[in-house]
């Protein structure tokens, strides 16, 4: 009952802030606020680049506040309502802030590209960003294990002998050149398990969380394991990878075409115009929202898949299923939720029906 609540209540919160961002966004532009804060940073320098990064800190800063009570609720208060979090208040605090700097990191060059790409191609700026944000994305699956990733958590060998000996067993059976199975400290923040196969290249490796490790025996985490090797041997990372390219191209296309078309709509004539840039978020929104229940569609295929090859290579069916079931009370999960919500919303199967596939296999 309490898994059911604590999810209905996460959904509805998301749905709401998504609708409300989305008015929000629409009124700032529409009513004539998003020009008065381009015009007003425009006194203080001639700089387009200079005034596009103060109007995404003005409105990023405004978003933040607006929506503080939202996130502390979501994030903060219903996590310890309902005993999933391992954070005092400033823990979240600090961490939701080196979240905050290690984007503006990342995010201030690629919005300064972003621009200047803009600038340079004119309305077929959608295809160089593409092509950028392509190749950002290869560079970031190579860092993030190794260099961020660490800035959130503590992240050590693994030293179960056992356990290594059956990673290294499933990865050889998959063809996964691997060269190190770690743990990181989940539990710092959550009572949530989890396990993740993580980063391209020589920065591939497994995450194994230390609540997944202390709450779970090796037969268990075997079977995790094996479904996360079972993504590599049906090359669903490469598919991933493969898809969410074509599918970034697409969508900056469309956002850009759409983009063209809604400028005068707002009382614009450019593209360039800071004030305007904010349409983008519109119709990215818009975009999104009709294709994420078709990737979801796809990613709870993949996940099949995986289930399917986790049993065959550890004919361990029983256990698998009560890890499945063991993770989804730990992480409160729902495990039957309603049809169109997880038509729509999930990326993974209910655990009722994948528990119901596995016994059919």
């Amino acid at each position: 009952m309490d898994a059911k609540k604590y999810n209905n209540i996460k959904l509805a919160v998301g749905i709401s802030k998504g609708i409300a961002s989305f008015i929000l966004i629409l009124l700032f532009v529409y009513l004539g606020y998003s020009s008065e804060l381009e015009k007003f940073i425009r006194q203080y320098s001639n700089s387009s680049y200079i005034v596009l990064l103060l109007y995404v800190f003005a409105t990023g800063l405004a978003a933040s506040v607006i929506f503080f009570p939202v996130n502390y609720y979501t994030e903060f208060y219903l996590e310890h309502k309902y005993n999933l979090s391992n954070q005092t208040f400033w823990k979240w605090i600090w961490e939701d802030l080196k979240g905050v700097l290690v984007s503006a990191v990342i995010g201030i060059p690629l919005l300064l590209l972003f621009y200047y790409v803009m600038v340079k191609f004119g309305q077929l700026w959608w295809l160089p960003f593409a092509i950028i944000l392509f190749l950002v994305s290869v560079v970031l699956a190579r860092i993030v294990p190794v260099f961020i990733l660490p800035l959130f958590y503590k992240i050590s060998p693994l030293e179960d002998d056992d356990l290594k000996s059956r990673v290294e067993k499933l990865a050889k059976d998959a063809g996964l050149k691997l060269k190190a199975v770690f743990r990181f400290n989940m539990s710092k923040n959550t009572k949530k398990a989890n396990a993740a196969f993580t980063g391209i290249g020589k920065s591939k490796r497994i995450l194994l969380g230390d609540t997944l490790i202390d709450n779970f025996n090796n037969d268990e985490i075997e079977t995790v394991l094996a479904h996360e090797m079972g993504h590599y041997y049906h090359k669903h990372i490469i598919k991933n990878i493969v898809l969410g390219t074509v599918t970034s191209f697409l969508t900056l296309f469309l956002i850009s075409f759409f983009y063209n078309i809604s400028l005068g709509w707002f009382g614009f004539s450019g593209i360039t115009q800071i004030a305007a840039l904010p349409i983008l978020s519109l119709w990215g929104m818009l975009i999104g929202l009709v294709q994420q229940p078709l990737v979801n569609m796809l990613s709870r295929k993949f996940e099949y898949q995986a289930d399917t090859y986790a049993i065959r290579v550890t004919n361990k069916a029983d256990d698998f299923v009560n890890t499945l079931e063991k993770l989804n009370e730990q992480n409160l999960g729902d495990k039957e939720p309603h049809p169109f919500v997880e038509w729509f919303f999930y990326s993974h199967p209910s655990i009722k029906k994948r528990v119901s596939f596995i016994k059919s296999l």
